[in-house]
């Protein structure tokens, strides 16, 4: 075999044992899953906003920008629940480059993934403790879910990754709303069988474990935008977009039809400041039409501190060492701009 295994690595109940929750916080986070399952379900009429850095690379920026949210969160409550993007993995295309705080808890510093698990599940439960928030985080490798099974509030599951098995497999176990995004080639019916495929019940290998699923009714899309075959970006947020996803949703008979509108990537061209707009845009078609307003369930927007990106070496604190992301101050007039243009 041409690798080399370095250390065996604690297993997720060990880490949960050495870094618990408390019952205040394992109450905090229930009364949230409540919350957000509401809108799924269409319980609730209140817009979700899942936002934050690309890539969390750092603990100290990361919680500032949970600490302005927060604030920012509370004034917003009665239209809006927000979800922190605390994004812990990254996945890169041709596999080089910062791979995230599970790779490295220090950018700076060579990979190191035992510091990196406790790093990140340190960053979840500040979140929690501190601030009330459990958040969202992408799915990247499956089988580190349980690290953080007990802090996630939402998951979400990558373009390169919604056609692989192991990933919708997983996704049918968990009892917190997951994302399948559309893949980078734009094929809607790939996404629409991966929520499906969510949605049903399996039996599988988890982690060593023969293991049964019974499917997951809070399963759904993400419209991220696209690449087409010469490799320019094709956004899929419009109106019309959004009709056809219905009619969809209305074909498959899922359960809870929902999806959330990501306003970068593909969507924005990487270009961070037309999240702004789409967002925007995407409430105004919500405005529009009833059906549309039902299944958009909310926005994931890329937000930190400072506009744009910077590299692991060269960057201001606060500022993305990936994607482009928009900062704190237009962040937080958008996210008031959105509350006051929901109806």
């Amino acid at each position: 075999m041409n690798m080399d295994f370095k250390r065996k690595l604690p297993i997720p109940k060990r880490i949960k044992e050495q870094y618990p929750l408390t019952e205040e916080m394992a109450m905090q986070k229930a009364a949230r899953d409540e919350a957000i399952r509401a809108v799924f379900e269409s319980r609730s009429d209140k817009f979700l906003l899942i936002i934050g850095p690309c890539s969390a690379d750092s603990r100290e920026p990361v919680l500032e920008y949970i600490s302005r949210l927060k604030r920012v969160a509370d004034e917003v409550k009665d239209k809006i629940i927000m979800i922190p993007r605390i994004y812990t993995n990254k996945p890169r295309t041709n596999g080089s480059g910062y791979k995230g705080m599970l790779h490295q808890p220090d950018p700076s510093q060579k990979p190191d993934l035992l510091h990196g698990i406790v790093a990140i599940r340190d960053l979840h439960m500040t979140a929690l403790r501190d601030y009330g928030f459990s958040c969202a985080d992408e799915m990247l490798y499956p089988e580190n879910h349980r690290y953080l099974s007990d802090l996630l509030s939402y998951v979400a599951i990558g373009a390169r990754s919604v056609e692989d098995q192991q990933h919708r497999l997983t996704a049918s176990g968990l009892s917190i709303p997951v994302g399948m995004k559309n893949p980078t080639g734009g094929d809607l019916n790939v996404m629409m069988n991966s929520v499906k495929a969510a949605q049903s019940g399996h039996m599988f290998i988890y982690r060593g474990w023969e293991v049964e699923s019974f499917g997951n009714p809070l399963a759904h899309t993400i419209m991220r935008g696209y690449a087409d075959f010469y490799g320019k970006n094709i956004s899929n947020y419009h109106y019309e977009n959004l009709i056809e996803l219905a009619e969809k949703y209305n074909e498959a008979g899922l359960k809870n039809p929902a999806t959330i509108i990501d306003a970068n990537h593909a969507n924005s061209g990487k270009k961070y400041m037309e999240q702004i707009r789409i967002a925007k845009d995407v409430v105004y078609s919500r405005n529009h039409n009833p059906e549309i307003k039902k299944l958009v369930k909310g926005l994931m927007i890329e937000s930190y501190l400072c506009d744009g990106a910077g590299t692991p070496e060269n960057h201001e604190f606060g500022q993305s060492i990936t994607d482009p992301c928009l900062g704190w101050e237009k962040t937080e007039k958008l996210i008031y701009k959105i509350a006051e243009s929901l109806e």
